[in-house]
């Protein structure tokens, strides 16, 4: 088996067109994303991938429904739009958001290699999910992030093979982790953009 970047469908492959960013792709890579937070090993973090999972579960149960009316999530939402309950572009709203904070996250932890995981993951919580939660949500949070392992375990699990065989090198690890978290950043962007160009993001 290879390191888990290299196991998991990365942003970075998640084909995005005129018509918008593939449906079915994206999941696989925000798939991919939760079980980051296994490697973080603590139990703390729950709360965030039942977040995401289920969020992944709303966009994913709308496809099957209408999947020639989804096969971009640009699409899907348009399409959803005259709806009464518009679950998968709620889910999706608040998918975004949880996989912002977790790129944020790793990408402060990516510009400064002394940094402690809690410090990267409080000061992303602070500009990505925190003005969306109430007081008990950010009580959750806030212990979530105390409990994140020391960075040298995490990277070092990122780094492993599953299997036994040879860790991944540094660089090898960096350049398909920094070229997975742009693609993120740019497909989350993207999506934002047009959530807030179209109003997608207001009756919830």
């Amino acid at each position: 088996m290879a390191p888990y970047l290299d196991s998991v469908t990365s942003f970075a492959d998640v084909p995005i067109t005129d018509a918008g960013v593939d449906t079915l792709a994206f999941l696989s890579a925000s798939e991919g994303l939760v079980g980051l937070f296994d490697l973080l090993g603590s139990t703390a973090f729950g709360v965030v991938q039942s977040d995401l999972k289920g969020n992944i579960a709303k966009v994913r149960a709308r496809y099957d429904e209408t999947p020639t009316l989804s096969n971009t999530l640009e699409r899907l939402v348009e399409n959803e739009k005259g709806e009464k309950k518009r679950k998968a572009t709620e889910g999706l709203m608040w998918l975004l958001r949880g996989l912002q904070f977790t790129c944020k996250a790793l990408q402060n932890a990516q510009a400064n290699a002394s940094e402690e995981l809690d410090k990267a993951f409080t000061k992303s919580y602070e500009v990505t999910l925190k003005p969306f939660h109430n007081f008990l949500v950010k009580g959750v949070f806030s212990v979530a992030m105390k409990a994140c392992p020391y960075r040298a375990d995490f990277f070092g699990k990122l780094k492993a093979d599953p299997a036994g065989g040879p860790p991944a090198s540094d660089d090898h690890l960096n350049e398909g982790l920094n070229r997975w978290l742009a693609a993120l950043d740019g497909i989350v962007t993207r999506l934002q953009t047009f959530y807030k160009a179209g109003g997608h993001d207001k009756g919830f």
